[in-house]
C-alpha cells in the first residue's frame, strides 16, 4: 500500500506517521510538509492514500484533497486535524475519513480497514522469488531470463541483502572477487546492472530496484512472492519448504544456511 502524508507542522507529521506505520508496517509511506512537493510528487507515483492535515499555511487540506483527486480520483482521502468544523465539508467530497488529533494508530488501522475504494493488487510485480535450493526467478510461473549469469547473480545479492544499499565497489567484489577495482572493472559492473535492468524492465518489475548514485538495493516492498523473505516473517508454508538449502548456486550465501537452522530450533 502506498500512503502519502502532509502536516505542515514537523512534529505533528512525525507523530502521524508513527502511527501509520504502526497500524500499516508493510506500507510504503511518503511524508511531506510542503504540499507542492506533495502533488509533485503524486503526479508521478500513484498512491492509495493521503493522510491530510486541514490547516496549513502554503495549501488548505481541502483544496490539496480536490487536487490530488484530480490527479488520481480513486485515491483515499483521510483528513487528519485537530479541527471538527471542516467535517460536512470534508464528507461533501466523498472523502474516505476523518480524524482527530491526536492521531492514534488505532483510528488509523479502522480507517484502512474501511477505505471507500478498496487498494487494488495490481502493483505487485508478479515476481516469485525462489532462494530454497538454487536461486531462480519467475515471472507468472514462466523463469525469467537473464542475458548474463552474472546479471542474475546480481539479483539473487540484492535480494540476499533485503534491501540494503551496495556500492559498485562492493559489487564488483562479488562478482570479480579474484581481480582489483580498476576503471574497467567498474564499466563491466554498470554492464551487468544494465543487463539486470534490462530483464526486469521486460516483465515490467524495474521498479523493485532502487537506484541513485552508486547504491543499489531491491525495494523490499515490491517483492511480494521470496520464500527467504516469507521464512522470516514465520511463514508456515515457507518453513516448509526450507530443507536446509539456500542460493546453493552462490558460494557466498552458504553461510545463511546456519543461520536459518538455527530459526528452526
Amino acid at each position: 500500500m502506498e500512503i502519502l502524508l502532509a502536516d505542515d507542522e514537523r512534529l505533528a507529521l512525525e507523530v502521524l506517521k508513527e502511527a501509520v506505520h504502526k497500524a500499516c508496517p508493510d506500507a510504503s509511506l511518503y511524508d511531506f510538509h510542503k504540499t507542492g512537493e506533495l502533488l509533485e510528487f503524486a503526479g508521478e507515483h500513484p498512491c492509495d492514500v493521503a493522510f491530510l492535515d486541514i490547516e496549513m499555511r502554503s495549501m488548505n487540506g481541502i483544496e490539496l484533497a480536490k487536487r490530488l483527486k484530480e490527479i488520481n480520483p480513486s485515491v483515499n482521502i483521510v483528513f487528519a486535524t485537530g479541527y471538527s468544523e471542516y467535517m460536512g465539508q470534508a464528507f461533501s467530497m466523498h472523502v474516505s475519513g476523518y480524524l482527530l488529533k491526536p492521531v492514534t494508530w488505532q483510528a488509523v488501522k479502522e480507517e484502512l480497514e474501511n477505505l471507500r475504494h478498496p487498494v487494488a493488487q495490481e502493483r505487485d510485480t508478479g515476481l516469485r522469488i525462489q532462494t530454497f535450493g538454487n536461486f531462480e526467478v519467475f515471472y507468472n510461473g514462466r523463469p525469467l531470463r537473464f542475458a548474463r549469469s552474472k546479471a542474475k547473480e546480481l539479483f539473487a545479492y540484492l535480494i540476499h541483502k533485503r534491501g540494503t544499499g551496495c556500492g559498485t565497489r562492493e559489487i564488483a567484489a562479488l562478482l570479480f572477487e579474484d581481480q582489483p577495482y580498476s576503471l574497467t572493472l567498474q564499466k563491466q559492473v554498470q554492464t551487468i546492472m544494465s543487463a539486470m535492468m534490462k530483464s526486469l524492465k521486460e516483465v515490467g518489475a524495474e521498479d523493485c530496484i532502487i537506484r541513485t548514485y552508486n547504491y543499489t538495493a531491491v525495494d523490499v516492498q515490491r517483492i511480494e512472492n521470496c520464500d527467504y523473505y516469507r521464512f522470516l516473517k514465520w511463514d508456515v508454508k515457507a518453513v516448509n519448504e526450507y530443507m536446509g538449502e539456500y542460493m546453493m548456486n552462490y558460494s557466498w550465501a552458504e553461510f545463511v544456511i546456519g543461520y536459518l537452522d538455527n530459526k528452526l530450533m
